[in-house]
């Protein structure tokens, strides 16, 4: 066999032998499939074809590596649903308010509460401000809707975006608070169940739109014992505004229904396409049920 290269200068790596262009003290046989530079194992990057070096797989443009842990951030409890994060913050808030500074919570229920003489008067924003109320220091009533708003909003929101999801959210509290309107002639009202009942219709008309795949019969199993037992919670507690739920639940079944009859399509166009057009039914049934607040 041939003899062995003289060593160089410097120490006993081989003259013939290259050395990583960004750590010099290591010898290296190993180069960029781009670029052609000696690159050693710390430097490579795995490629379609052989190994990069870190300056040839950098993102070019307005690409950027998007890390696992950013993934999880934004697939989990409230991550990528930022209209969620804020009704929680903001209807949490106000019940903290409630338990500590009750002077300050009734006054800012006597701007929101849904009252059915005022109302009558053309105060229709109140079924809507309503839904960030809730009993004053009764943790079981904001408890229960803001685990259900935490359980169902975020992925809600994620799947149809953020702008149709929030009026998704305030078209079912106005026809939650139409219904109170319509059937009772006198009382108040308050809390999210009117939104939340929207969530609820929208999840069950989805499932059984669904019905026919293994997720759509899953989603019908955990969603109609929940729904029944909800429902019937007003024959056991009768403070419970009942037509609130009512209300929502249609109005959310059947935004649903109409979301679902868009085609999602394909691409950035196509998809802000079909999220203006949620935005606009759901806008759509807003306006309707204020409409419809005025009228009756």
């Amino acid at each position: 066999p041939p003899p062995p290269p003289p060593p160089d200068q410097t120490g006993g790596t081989p003259a013939s032998v290259a050395t990583c262009y960004r750590h010099p003290d290591r010898p290296t046989r190993l180069s960029c499939s781009s670029c052609g530079r000696p690159i050693c194992v710390d430097c490579t990057n795995p490629a379609a074809v052989g190994q990069k070096c870190p300056e040839c797989a950098a993102p070019r443009g307005r690409s950027r590596i998007i890390t696992a842990a950013e993934v999880r951030q934004g697939t989990t409890g409230v991550g990528g649903a930022p209209v969620t994060r804020a009704i929680l913050g903001v209807t949490i808030a106000i019940g903290v308010i409630g338990f500590v500074l009750p002077g300050l919570w009734n006054q800012i229920a006597r701007a929101l509460i849904d009252n059915v003489q005022l109302v009558e008067r053309g105060e229709i924003w109140r079924t809507v401000g309503a839904a960030l109320l809730h009993s004053p220091r009764s943790l079981f009533h904001i408890g229960f809707n803001m685990y259900a708003l935490y359980a169902f909003g975020p992925q809600m929101e994620r799947r149809f975006g953020s702008v149709p999801f929030l009026l998704f959210y305030v078209a079912s509290a106005a026809a939650g608070g139409l219904g109170f309107q319509v059937v009772r002639e006198t009382g108040q009202a308050l809390g999210a169940s009117g939104a939340i009942f929207g969530l609820f219709g929208g999840y069950v008309m989805s499932a059984y739109l669904s019905r026919h795949t293994a997720a759509g019969q899953a989603g019908l199993r955990q969603l109609m014992p929940l729904l029944l037992i909800n429902l019937a919670l007003p024959i056991f507690v009768p403070s419970i505004a009942w037509e609130a739920h009512v209300g929502g639940l249609l109005a959310g079944a059947l935004m649903m229904a109409a979301w679902r009859a868009l085609d999602d399509g394909a691409g950035v166009e196509a998809t802000r396409r079909v999220r203006a057009r949620r935005s606009l039914i759901a806008g759509g049934v807003l306006v309707v049920c204020l409409g419809l607040l005025l009228v009756v």
